[in-house]
């Protein structure tokens, strides 16, 4: 992570990070979060920009009706069933939450469309709490290095927060994103240009750069 952290600078920083840095709330950060998945970072980041000038609250939210939502946030990923949950979680959050985000891992879970990884980047960047998120990224790398042994990304949140020492649980998913989508790619990784090649097993990988 000491490797990693020092050429972290030369990689771009996840979408939701970025958005965070810019003094989001924990409603625009859920928002973008769910915007992002299954999205290429650069959609998000115009689709966010558009609808977060829009509707920047849970109230604003639902007042724009799911076609309107839509419109703004095209070509997102499922963009027709986002902008339909956008609204059903913005009613939720006004009618039990007080219009407000919570901060609790089972009050968010309990939001639709909102999974583990929505979850803990929501806990992490809305609200500085400690959390794991665990995305496709952190899933391969943590199983690609040897770090962990895992199938899926919830057992390898639960495998980290039983290995990962806490200081890093905050800044594992940044940073190995960032390195996931310049270097550890998910086909033919860049190990040639890889700042812990030697501390790497590369377990699975058949052809790499």
């Amino acid at each position: 992570m000491a490797i990693l952290e020092a050429h972290y600078p030369q990689w771009q920083a996840p979408v939701v990070t970025l958005i965070a840095e810019r003094g989001a709330s924990p409603f625009e950060i859920l928002v973008s979060t769910l915007l992002s998945l299954r999205t290429k970072d650069q959609v998000t980041i115009a689709a966010s920009r558009r609808l977060l000038a829009a509707a920047r609250t849970p109230e604003a939210m639902l007042a724009l009706d799911a076609d309107t939502i839509g419109r703004l946030i095209y070509p997102v990923g499922f963009w027709k069933t986002k902008a339909e949950r956008l609204r059903q979680i913005s009613a939720i959050l006004i009618e039990r939450h007080g219009g407000r985000v919570p901060d609790s891992l089972d009050a968010l879970l309990a939001l639709p469309g909102v999974g583990r990884k929505t979850a803990n980047l929501v806990r992490i960047e809305g609200f500085g709490l400690d959390g794991i998120c665990v995305d496709t990224h952190v899933h391969r790398i943590s199983n690609r290095t040897g770090y962990v042994r895992t199938k899926a990304p919830e057992e390898t949140e639960m495998r980290l927060r039983g290995k990962l020492p806490r200081r890093y649980w905050v800044r594992y998913n940044e940073i190995l994103v960032a390195f996931g989508q310049a270097i550890c790619q998910p086909v033919s990784p860049w190990c040639s240009r890889c700042p812990v090649a030697e501390l790497c097993r590369r377990v699975g990988v058949k052809h790499s750069r």
